[in-house]
């Protein structure tokens, strides 16, 4: 092997790798958080605000849905977004949790 077809080589490698951590990333974000999970039980959430329990949670609000937490990091209107409550996963926008935090405006 010349030193071309290393460099060759090398720049497919880097290209394949790049590629492969992108849609690695994209992937995570599909991922939504369920309900039964042991963090998610531990917060409370929901995938629909109003399914919260209300005598569990006596401070929640109707009008409090992850959309519109501090946490929440998806854009408006999108169905489910990233929080960093759950890395690596995304939350129903209309889902709620007790770590919520009103977003600041």
């Amino acid at each position: 092997m010349n030193s071309s077809d290393r460099r060759v080589f090398i720049l497919q490698v880097a290209a394949g790798s790049t590629a492969l951590m992108a849609l690695s990333s994209v992937h995570a974000q599909d991922v939504v958080v369920n309900e039964k999970d042991a963090q998610a039980i531990a917060l409370g959430y929901v995938a629909d605000s109003t399914k919260v329990d209300a005598k569990k949670f006596p401070k929640h609000a109707a009008t409090q849905m992850c959309g519109n937490c501090q946490v929440y990091a998806g854009k408006p209107g999108d169905p489910a977004g990233p929080c960093a409550i759950f890395p690596g996963k995304a939350v129903s926008s209309k889902g709620w949790c007790s770590a919520y935090v009103k977003k600041a405006g």
